[in-house]
């Protein structure tokens, strides 16, 4: 009997604790019992005030937003929205979708989601009546049953080729329904998280029943073809608590492979896979959401596969900018150490992919490590996507050019504007975490933040001219004296390993280490992890100032990266640097010759590209002469840090500078 009791009472908790969510029901956030055992500090709690990101997030409320929802419009996508209401409304006969790609419902949702988190750092009542308007065209466009997908919609009789004549049969390969249901839900989950409004969330929600009751075990047995669908189930999961949407995450992950494409990673079932292939955008979203799902619901086989495959890409696939994807044919990894420059695909949403794979694994295990790769995503590969202006993007992002470059202010696939529109506004969630009574400090640069830790709230105040300088001072303001750890992370490339694996190393140890004081009296706290651990109860007057070798760095790749013998990268602080046609002689830096053991000179300019810091020192140029000779000629180079090229035209730039005649260019 007493067993019985119990089971009724399990079963009595599980019915009211997991009870679905209606779309017409009020909808609360809650804390979830199993998740990750660390949590990140949301970017509402990290007030940035520094020189550095600051200014390119206020750019998107000025810039960035106000261009793409223009081009929103513009380009038709908004659009094919209309079209869908309309046709639903039978107030047309035929219509025609009106742009290029069925995912490019996906651009609304995503500067939606943008616009959700700049909404939560300061009020803009234009943004909030822009962003309040495609909602609402996006209601207009869902079909009864919930399906919400334009590309059909607007003409179900003639759909877009990738789109498949019925619904889902081309789901594994092109359509990228789910894909476009995944953005919808990480954009309603956003917009009611920061606004409090439920209406795009009701959208979500009726989208995601249908998901769930058309897939699954003994339903329709496929994966999407483009993986992001997981990650959107998740989002929504955490929102509604709805446990039908992590089992519909964890089924997708679950349903893929074996005997599939490795384009789309399906060749083998997720849990059995240990190299990085095919597509990077989608193995990035693939990888976060194997992540995701391992930390809600205790499969650990997720994680192991994980764990292989992101010492795949840290040993034999990252370029030494962060980005990963070498190759344009299909968007997708290379072979182990095929890095080529001139050719480097590097899209930028793959290197944001790049960042929530690597935060998810910090998450999961805390080690520093996985902070170092997202920090040099974070500042090269993934910033040279979006230009000074805030209104031109890259969508590849290549180490070396001849001029062929150019940034444009959209593409007629513009997934990489849009993903920056998001991702942008959210930097500060990456600079602080919290597990227990510890505090990580991961990234570095003036802020003050309110840290909750121990049911109290923890204030810590940066001060610092980082990345152009190390020095850091860091306040710690608890409300009471509080007993706690600090972590601070030291940076790879402060302790003499660029990432870690044995792809890139220096080639001079640092002439000076890192140095840490604590209210002025300089300590040696034990490094665990890359994190210097300083405990001790701390008081509201509390300082520490860190002293991180602002040194440049030469960098040699693995021999084994053929592209990149006989020449050497520059890097100071967490920036790798490039030669850029505008600041050199001739306006040719590929003929460029550079001896990495000179003495290398830096200055910051504030008048070049926003206000740098550049790096100076002595070259060759070679040079062929008439009778096939080459002559050698010394001049000075300037280098710029390599997320700030290609803001001044096309021309040439390289990120890997030759060190002998034989690996140069010669003009």
């Amino acid at each position: 009997m007493r067993l019985i009791f119990i089971f009724v009472l399990v079963v009595i908790w599980v019915t009211t604790a997991y009870q679905p969510v209606s779309p017409t029901q009020t909808v609360h956030i809650f804390s979830l019992s199993q998740d990750y055992p660390i949590h990140p500090v949301s970017f509402t709690q990290v007030h940035l005030v520094d020189s550095f990101w600051k200014p390119r997030i206020d750019k998107m409320y000025t810039v960035t937003i106000p261009h793409e929802l223009d081009e929103l419009w513009v380009t038709g996508r908004v659009r094919n929205f209309q079209l869908a209401a309309l046709t639903l409304a039978h107030q047309v006969d035929t219509a025609h979708f009106c742009t290029a790609y069925p995912f490019d419902d996906t651009d609304l949702y995503k500067v939606i989601e943008g616009i959700s988190y700049l909404l939560a750092l300061k009020s803009d009542p234009i943004l909030k009546r822009r962003m309040d308007s495609l909602i609402q065209i996006i209601q207009a466009a869902q079909e009864p049953d919930g399906y919400l997908y334009t590309a059909r919609t607007v003409n179900p009789n003639n759909p877009p080729a990738w789109s498949g004549l019925q619904r889902w049969v081309n789901v594994e390969k092109l359509s990228h329904e789910l894909y476009c249901s995944g953005h919808l839900f990480q954009a309603a989950a956003a917009n009611f998280t920061y606004t409090g409004d439920s209406t795009l969330l009701k959208v979500a929600i009726k989208n995601a029943d249908l998901l769930y009751r058309t897939f699954g075990w003994g339903k329709l047995e496929k994966y999407p073809g483009h993986p992001e669908v997981e990650l959107g189930l998740v989002s929504l999961y955490r929102v509604t608590k709805d446990p039908r949407y992590l089992n519909l995450a964890k089924f997708f992950l679950d349903v893929r492979g074996p005997g599939g494409s490795s384009y789309e990673q399906a060749q083998q079932k997720v849990i059995d896979q240990r190299k990085a292939v095919g597509h990077a955008v989608r193995a990035g979203y693939l990888y976060s959401a194997m992540a995701d799902v391992s930390a809600l619901t205790g499969n650990r086989a997720y994680l192991r596969a994980d764990n292989y495959i992101w010492n795949d890409i840290v040993s034999t696939q990252l370029y030494v900018t962060g980005g990963i994807g070498a190759t344009s044919n299909g968007e997708a990894f290379g072979n182990p150490y095929q890095l080529p420059n001139l050719t480097a695909y590097n899209e930028t949403c793959a290197s944001i992919a790049n960042v929530y794979f690597n935060h998810r694994m910090f998450l999961t295990y805390g080690d520093a490590k996985y902070y170092d790769v997202l920090e040099r995503t974070l500042y090269n590969a993934l910033l040279s996507g979006l230009s000074l202006s805030g209104n031109e993007f890259y969508y590849p992002n290549p180490l070396e050019s001849i001029g062929q470059y150019q940034r444009s202010l959209w593409f007629s696939c513009s997934c990489c504007p849009t993903n920056l529109a998001r991702f942008i506004p959210t930097v500060g969630e990456y600079f602080y975490a919290t597990q227990a009574n510890q505090i990580y400090v991961n990234l570095y640069g003036a802020n003050h933040a309110d840290i909750p830790l121990n049911h109290d709230t923890v204030h810590i105040i940066q001060q610092t001219n980082y990345p152009w300088s190390g020095k850091i001072a860091i306040y710690v303001r608890p409300t009471q004296s509080t007993h706690f750890v600090l972590k601070l992370r030291i940076p790879g490339w402060a302790r003499n390993q660029p990432i870690p694996s044995d792809l890139y190393t220096f080639h001079h140890y640092l002439s000076t280490p890192y140095t840490i004081k604590l209210n002025g009296i300089l300590i040696q706290p034990k490094l665990q992890n890359g994190y210097a651990v300083i405990e001790r109860t701390w008081d509201k007057d509390d300082q520490i100032e860190l002293d991180l070798p602002m040194e440049v760095r030469v960098i040699h790749a693995n021999q084994q990266v053929k592209d990149d013998r006989g020449k050497i990268a520059l890097q100071l602080g967490p920036l790798v640097y490039c030669l850029e046609w505008p600041d050199n002689p001739d306006h040719h830096v590929l003929n460029m010759i550079v001896n990495p053991d000179q003495h290398f000179t830096t200055s910051y300019e504030p008048n070049l590209l926003n206000g740098v810091l550049v790096i100076k020192g002595e070259a060759l140029t070679a040079k062929k002469t008439l009778d096939g000779h080459i002559d050698t000629f010394h001049q000075s180079f300037k280098a710029i840090p390599y997320y700030a090229w290609a803001n001044r035209g096309p021309g040439e730039m390289t990120v890997w500078i030759p060190t002998r005649i034989d690996t140069a260019h010669t003009l």
